[in-house]
């Protein structure tokens, strides 16, 4: 009984761990401020990298399986900006069963629809050689439609501080930029929030790294930013 309590408690009071993974094009660099945030509020965080340039999408996604089960011996929430979000659904999906799953994956402007813009410069050599194989899955709506459903809590938050009217490839509609908010929607999902951010700084918005603290509270143990 006394031991039982001692792990109930161990676990109650122990330090979240969130896992975050950069966008396409990116480096572990982008999301260092607010890995830094998330430190200042009683968090753990640890960084994966990757290079579309020379890695295949399945490398990249049985490299950060192993990284997920490096992480399953306690609570521990995942955060994917722009293609990492996808790379994280991917993942979390084809997890064994014996190992345990984040507790929820946060996507920060992740396109869970194939974008417009990856569309329209697929066959740009700058865009192959910069993106390859993930370029090619953001590009092609049916290699996206493939990507397993997500199998744990999902919230998507994102951005609508880019342009809009005539010129705009989005037209009237919302979008950061990059990404048009009705591309980063995703069937099953918790949660869905816009911010108004640009797809290349969001994980750097107050609001944004507020709900990845409220999602990763044990107790009082996160503190809210002032």
């Amino acid at each position: 009984m006394v031991l039982l309590t001692f792990l109930l408690l161990t676990s109650y009071f122990a330090v979240m761990t969130v896992l975050l993974v950069h966008g396409m094009g990116r480096t572990p660099v982008s999301m260092w401020r607010l890995s830094r945030s998330l430190r200042h509020a009683g968090l753990r965080t640890e960084m994966f990298a990757y290079a579309t340039a020379w890695e295949q999408v399945d490398q990249i996604v049985r490299r950060l399986q192993e990284r997920l089960a490096a992480l399953s011996c306690a609570e521990y929430v995942v955060v994917g900006h722009s293609l990492g979000g996808l790379l994280l659904r991917a993942a979390v999906a084809g997890l064994p069963h014996d190992i345990r799953a984040p507790r929820r994956i946060i996507m920060l402007g992740t396109p869970n629809r194939s974008p417009r813009l990856a569309r329209r410069f697929e066959r740009a050599w700058w865009y192959r050689l910069m993106n390859g194989d993930a370029g090619d899955l953001l590009a092609h709506e049916e290699r996206l439609a493939s990507l397993p459903a997500t199998t744990v809590p999902c919230t998507v938050i994102a951005g609508t501080r880019g342009i809009n009217g005539r010129w705009s490839p989005f037209g009237n509609e919302a979008n950061d930029g990059l990404v048009a908010v009705s591309e980063t929607e995703l069937d099953g999902a918790e949660e869905s929030v816009t911010v108004p951010a640009r797809h290349p700084f969001i994980m750097n918005d107050r609001r944004v790294r507020e709900i990845i603290r409220q999602h990763c509270s044990n107790s009082e143990q996160v503190r809210s930013e002032k």
